[in-house]
């Protein structure tokens, strides 16, 4: 197994390099071979000389990069490259759209996830928000912006709902020019975060062809809804294997989140090359993925 890591002491600190030198000390430990690449590859000519020192394969090797998430142009020109050398990522550029697009996720999800409408333009939110109902849950196609708290990503009216959507669309890496409105879940919780957000009992599975590889809980810390019961563990994991299965991406993550009425919900899913580990034990998932993929 072949690692592209872009790990490096040079980036600034965030919890995202955080987790992508966890996954990366990970991946060496368990025997893959890890191959840097930067994180713009116009820094060293293109793709194909990002990876000049990364031997051609003399047969079919399989890979995962770890880093941030690219965007489709980067994505293809990796996976391009590393094909030129007989490495294939796990995820085909169709596969990790499909994972980490949310206008190309959840209409495989259907009434597995919160109703959604997607829009292109501020004007159009006033109309999806009547559909819904306020509140709603408000996040670009790719990324939320719940780190800053509640009012970040929650609409309650229609000028915050228009205000949301128009800081989103300025935000071209987490909305991609679609921003998505979600009618609002209220997950159970016992603690909140910075701005007041809950953090509500949501679980972060890892996924290779239709298999459990690891998971955890999905915020840091001690919480008393972390646990979860045999039965709970019964129904979240059939949960799981049926949203990986009609997303269809071969290797994904599933967040899985429990309302107020003690429903289980799909939250959303993502390329698992650049989902955060939460509370997944990463030595678990690297281990679990060595085994899988026979290298």
């Amino acid at each position: 197994m072949i690692v592209f890591s872009e790990a490096s002491p040079h980036l600034p600190p965030s919890a995202s390099l955080r987790d992508i030198t966890a996954m990366t000390e990970a991946a060496q430990l368990v025997g893959a071979r890890v191959f840097s690449i930067p994180e713009d590859f116009e820094t060293c000519g293109g793709a194909e000389a990002a990876l000049d020192w990364t031997p051609e394969q003399s047969t079919p090797m399989p890979a995962v990069w770890i880093g941030y998430i690219p965007s489709p142009e980067r994505y293809a020109q990796l996976y391009a490259a590393a094909s030129a050398k007989n490495i294939t990522l796990l995820n085909t550029l169709d596969q990790h759209l499909n994972a980490q697009e949310m206008d190309r996720s959840l209409p495989c999800l259907g009434e597995l996830t919160p109703a959604t409408v997607f829009v292109t333009a501020p004007e159009q939110a006033h109309a999806a928000a009547e559909h819904l109902g306020f509140p709603v849950f408000v996040k670009g196609a790719v990324q939320s912006r719940k780190s800053r708290g509640w009012q970040a990503c929650v609409a309650e009216s229609p000028e915050a709902l228009e205000r949301l959507c128009t800081a989103l669309f300025s935000l071209e890496a987490r909305s991609r020019g679609r921003v998505a409105i979600r009618r609002l879940l209220r997950l159970r919780h016992a603690r909140t975060g910075p701005g007041a957000f809950p953090l509500g009992r949501e679980f972060r599975f890892f996924v290779l062809h239709g298999e459990l590889l690891a998971g955890g809980y999905y915020w840091e810390g001690d919480d008393p809804l972390a646990r979860l019961t045999p039965d709970e563990e019964q129904a979240v994991h059939a949960l799981v294997r049926e949203a990986a299965q009609r997303v269809g991406t071969p290797y994904l993550t599933v967040d899985i989140g429990q309302d107020e009425d003690s429903r289980w919900w799909v939250i959303e899913t993502g390329d698992a090359q650049f989902s955060g580990l939460s509370q997944t034990p990463r030595l678990t998932l690297w281990n679990q993925l060595r085994v899988r993929l026979g290298a």
